[in-house]
């Protein structure tokens, strides 16, 4: 659980300090347009900690992290999310400062979203038994 809890506060950080820089680096650079760097806040917060909130109580109620596939999903998850977002950072740098599109790092930012994908489906799969189980047992009355 305490993994959970690091990994919660580490997107925290990381997402205010993405939305720090998004604003200063448009700023000095006169950049009035649209780029990447405006969403990688919010796709930090969103898909880094309120995620792992989310996981971190369904852990403490189900043991999630006492699932064989739990490490897998975990760090599969991870290296999507940060894969992504650190594709995404890049392309809005390379948007404000001017240059054109390039179909390398949406390509890169593609392998990211694919293990985003497989991260999802192994915490589905983590999440199947501990559910199904709870379902099954008899009310207590």
């Amino acid at each position: 659980m305490k993994q959970l809890y690091y990994a919660a506060t580490l997107y925290t950080v990381l997402g205010l300090v993405s939305g720090l820089f998004y604003r200063d680096f448009t700023k000095a650079h006169n950049f009035t347009g649209k780029t990447e760097l405006a969403i990688t806040h919010t796709h930090l917060l969103s898909l880094g900690t309120l995620f792992f909130l989310i996981v971190l109580a369904l852990d403490k109620q189900l043991a999630l992290s006492s699932q064989r596939l739990y490490g897998w999903f975990f760090w599969t998850y991870n290296a999507g999310v940060l894969w992504s977002v650190a594709c995404m950072t890049m392309i809005g740098i390379r948007t404000v400062l001017g240059h054109s599109e390039s179909e390398l790092p949406a390509h890169l930012a593609g392998g990211g979203h694919i293990l985003l994908t497989v991260g999802f489906a192994l915490f589905f799969v983590c999440l199947y038994r501990p559910v199904t189980a709870r379902q099954e047992e008899p009310a207590q009355v």
